[in-house]
């Protein structure tokens, strides 16, 4: 019987207890080893958790990291608040910091969270990274004194293939590149002259592996989920698809299920994906408190397999459930019920295609 592949695609909301604590160690109040007892004890339950879902691949859920964006830079002194601002459709907003002074290093690489959850579960654990354009955001525009631009990419680059190499060599299923600013791009610049930069930038970082490491290398692109809310899904993937395909990666995890034209974004993936490389389609909308079905998932993957050639199909969920710490949008059930969904609809999928 022919397989579709299934993964999740980072976060799930971390336990009430560890949102009080991150707030409460933000204030001073609890130390920094009792967040890391808490945050260890989150840790263990979502592996937990997702080993019950019956996933074949899992991850840590994100439950480490303060944001899916900021874990490389967390405690970094050489920044000052004013950075780059990115809005959502409720109005509310987030804001990145700005660096201020070279030479530019991860102070956390994400090996350090796989290397956790690696030691809690024997299952395959994929791992999240961020891309090399959403870091190179924290450059300001006004520049540096004495650390030109030029430099700060020749570092990012370094530091982004540092950060994916360590997660392949400490035996990573396969390594996810977080593009979520993708679609904001082009929304920022309708010309996708911005888009291409960030298109360039991230293939500097991609093409320095090699064509077998590249199968084990993918990318995420979403509107950007948070606090039930967007930043770009007004933005019609026909105008992203093309280009986003032209990165040299092999797997794609896209935003799928959220999307009103489904026709239109089917057609659009047909278009653009090239023979190698496979779509990972959401079949779960992580920004609706409704638990899809799995004859509904089902539906949905049988749908796209009319389009999409089935060898070259896989399953994902829409986004992650909590891409930053704070958002607790969504419940915590709730999002082990749709990761529990998506495992029995792409099963169910599965034997309809064979």
């Amino acid at each position: 019987m022919m397989k579709i592949p299934t993964e999740p695609i980072g976060s799930v909301p971390r336990p009430a207890y560890l949102v009080q604590a991150l707030g409460a160690f933000s204030k001073g109040e609890i130390n920094v080893q009792e967040l890391s007892r808490l945050t260890d004890k989150a840790l263990a339950e979502t592996i937990q958790l997702f080993e019950q879902t019956g996933s074949p691949v899992i991850s840590d859920g994100e439950q480490s990291k303060p944001s899916f964006v900021t874990y490389p830079i967390s405690g970094m002194k050489e920044l000052a608040p004013g950075g780059v601002v990115i809005p959502f459709a409720d109005g509310h907003t987030r804001q990145l910091p700005k660096l201020t002074a070279g030479a530019f290093r991860y102070q956390q690489y994400a090996n350090s969270y796989l290397d956790k959850a690696k030691t809690l579960t024997k299952l395959p654990v994929k791992q999240a990274v961020i891309s090399a354009s959403a870091i190179s955001l924290l450059y300001p525009q006004e520049g540096i004194a004495g650390y030109t631009r030029e430099q700060f990419i020749a570092d990012l680059v370094n530091e982004a293939e540092a950060d994916i190499r360590k997660c392949l060599n400490n035996g990573a299923y396969n390594v996810q590149i977080d593009f979520t600013e993708a679609r904001l791009a082009i929304k920022l610049d309708p010309s996708k002259g911005l888009l291409k930069m960030f298109i360039d930038l991230n293939n500097q970082v991609l093409d320095r592996f090699t064509a077998d490491e590249r199968k084990r290398l993918g990318v995420h692109s979403c509107p950007g989920g948070d606090h039930d809310s967007t930043h770009s899904a007004d933005v019609p993937y026909g105008d992203l698809l093309p280009l986003l395909f032209e990165l040299h990666a092999t797997n794609f995890y896209l935003e799928y299920a959220g999307e009103k034209d489904k026709a239109g974004v089917l057609a659009a993936i047909k278009k653009s994906l090239k023979p190698g490389q496979r779509v990972f389609l959401g079949v779960t909308d992580v920004l609706n408190p409704r638990v899809e079905t799995p004859e509904e998932i089902c539906n949905l993957i049988v749908d796209a397999a009319k389009v999409i050639p089935a060898d070259q199909l896989g399953t994902c969920d829409d986004c992650g459930f909590s891409p930053f710490a704070d958002d607790v949008s969504t419940a915590r059930e709730i999002a082990f019920a749709k990761i529990k969904a998506r495992i029995e609809g792409t099963a169910l999928a599965e034997k309809k295609l064979a």
